[in-house]
């Protein structure tokens, strides 16, 4: 007898077989999960504990820039007044003092104040600062009060009238008797004396010892040139060794004279030393100039060597 195949089935899935690898995962999912989870948790309570609280941060105020300007002493009324009658001593107490009135001119705070100006007494000549203009003489002059061996015997009123006080009180404290030689030289002066001291000691040794016309304090009726007069008076050259020399050293500042010219400042000046030359601040910055210790008027006003002419 002849049976007909029967169609084949697969054999059902078991129940408890079928699903065990899903629950097995599942399982171990959940265990990582809850390790996973519950570590975090206790390391940060840790790190929260051992962290820092904030500090509690101020505002800071804003900076307000260029909100104060820096006061002008030349707009001060009593600057303007004094400026208007060009007396000097007025326009230096009107800053302040002396030593208010060099740092004003030393910080650019002063544009009433120019140091090339030969009518005042803060001017600067030198190598490098001729005179402007070129030719000036001084509007007045007044003869000097004392001996004079050459025939330049004038300076300018103040500095006539200060030296002569001078030279009293130096013979008052027996320091001897003062004369002078030079006074004010006028640029024409000024062109034959430096022209004889090129044809007696070359161009290099004339520009040591002696100003180019229109570089010349001596132009300015400022500056003087001093002798020591005892039996008769002496020649510049021995001034410094003299009482009279030593006296005024020590001295001069207090009637508004400095010495121009000291070996120290030889290199800034470009001058060998001159211990007769005085030369005419005023009490005021004279005295400021002798207290701070200065050599130099270069170095006083903040200004540059010069010890060469710049052509």
């Amino acid at each position: 007898m002849y049976f007909a195949p029967q169609p084949q089935h697969a054999a059902p899935r078991s129940p408890i077989r079928g699903p065990a690898l899903p629950i097995g995962l599942a399982v171990t999912a959940v265990g990582i999960l809850l390790s996973i989870a519950g570590a975090p948790i206790a390391n940060s309570a840790a790190e929260e504990a051992e962290m820092p609280q904030p500090l509690v941060v101020q505002e800071v105020p804003a900076v307000e820039v260029g909100a104060t300007t820096a006061a002008d002493p030349c707009s001060e009324p009593t600057v303007l007044e004094a400026i208007s009658v060009a007396d000097d001593a007025a326009i230096i107490a009107g800053f302040g003092g002396a030593e208010s009135f060099r740092a004003a001119v030393i910080a650019g705070n002063a544009p009433c104040v120019a140091l090339d100006d030969p009518a005042h007494v803060w001017v600067v000549v030198n190598k490098a600062r001729p005179l402007a203009p070129v030719a000036f003489a001084p509007s007045s002059l007044a003869d000097i009060p004392l001996q004079m061996t050459t025939a330049s015997g004038q300076a300018r009123a103040d500095v006539a009238s200060a030296v002569g006080e001078m030279a009293a009180a130096a013979a008052a404290e027996g320091a001897g008797r003062i004369g002078a030689n030079n006074g004010y030289r006028s640029y024409d002066l000024q062109v034959a004396t430096h022209a004889s001291h090129v044809r007696d000691s070359g161009q290099a040794g004339a520009d040591a010892s002696s100003a180019r016309a229109g570089h010349s304090e001596h132009q300015t009726g400022l500056a003087i040139d001093l002798v020591a007069c005892d039996s008769r008076c002496g020649a510049i050259e021995a001034f410094g060794a003299t009482a009279q020399g030593e006296w005024i050293a020590a001295n001069a500042w207090e009637y508004g004279f400095i010495v121009r010219y000291e070996q120290v400042g030889s290199g800034v000046t470009g001058y060998k030393p001159e211990p007769w030359h005085l030369r005419y601040l005023g009490r005021d910055l004279a005295a400021a100039y002798h207290h701070g210790g200065y050599h130099t008027l270069e170095e006083f006003f903040g200004l540059p060597a010069a010890p060469d002419y710049t052509h």
